[in-house]
């Protein structure tokens, strides 16, 4: 782990094997750590960079304003890189948007997975999901916070908890205990969102993209990679991996590392 100084504040990643490079941005419920079967296969071919976002991690956050997007772009200038493509699950995958549209000559493209969109509204289903198999929880309990969220996310509405590995229940949890406090410190300080939101704009895109979801993951997530297909021209839309939720590319990396290593190359 090396960490370098972005923007004024001091980015934690890991800068693996050599070629075009390649970015990882991980999802809001985990840290740069959830890549860990993605950076031996990619490396092989690329050069594999993958970071915490700030507040994340080992990754630090001053109160100054920032945006993610820029921070993406300060790392790559920093590294001396003047493209690479950008692979995101769920947050980092907006963030990877984002990123693509605020600075479109910087990224040459885009491999989302499970991923969100910046601007993109949860429909009453999901927001129905999460009472019936979340509830309220403390912020302050990031232990329960955790539970619950890995409960929704991961293991998904459609699978029970014995249904998935409980080394990657136990992981997942271990992960998004530190992205919940990292989701409380972000919230007193002022991180810029594109306006308007990439939801709005996923036309612009000008760079090959990859889109995938687990078939256990929230139906949204899916119907989401249904939409930026439909709307980014000529986005490559993969069948739902069966099996798998929210960390797609933790649970099945069988299936995202061939497509991964396929469609960068």
């Amino acid at each position: 782990m090396t960490k370098i100084e972005i923007n004024g504040a001091h980015l934690a990643y890991d800068d693996t094997g050599s070629g075009t490079p390649v970015v990882l941005l991980h999802a809001g419920i985990a840290d740069r750590r959830m890549w860990r079967e993605q950076v031996p296969a990619l490396a092989a071919r690329h050069r594999v960079i993958t970071v915490d976002l700030r507040g994340y991690g080992d990754s630090e956050l001053p109160s100054d304003p920032f945006a993610h997007h820029d921070d993406v772009v300060g790392l790559l200038d920093a590294l001396g890189l003047p493209r690479a493509a950008l692979v995101g699950c769920s947050f980092g995958g907006a963030v990877a948007v984002d990123t693509a549209l605020a600075h479109p000559g910087r990224i040459r493209a885009l491999a989302l997975l499970g991923t969100a969109v910046g601007g993109n509204e949860w429909s009453e289903e999901t927001n129905d999901l999460w009472d019936d198999l979340v509830g309220e929880t403390d912020a302050e309990d990031l232990a329960a916070g955790a539970a619950g969220e890995v409960r929704f996310w991961v293991v998904g509405p459609g699978r029970r908890p014995e249904d998935v590995d409980p080394a990657l229940i136990r992981f997942a949890e271990e992960m998004d205990r530190g992205a919940l406090a990292a989701e409380l410190a972000l919230s007193a300080v002022d991180v810029a969102e594109l306006d308007p939101p990439a939801i709005k704009r996923l036309g612009e895109l000008r760079v090959p993209v990859l889109v995938a979801a687990g078939a256990a993951d929230v139906p949204d997530i899916r119907r989401l990679a249904d939409r930026i297909a439909a709307e980014v021209p000529g986005a490559v839309r993969l069948p739902d991996v069966p099996d798998a939720g929210h960390l797609l590319p933790l649970e099945r990396p069988d299936a995202v590392n061939p497509a991964l290593l396929d469609f960068l190359s």
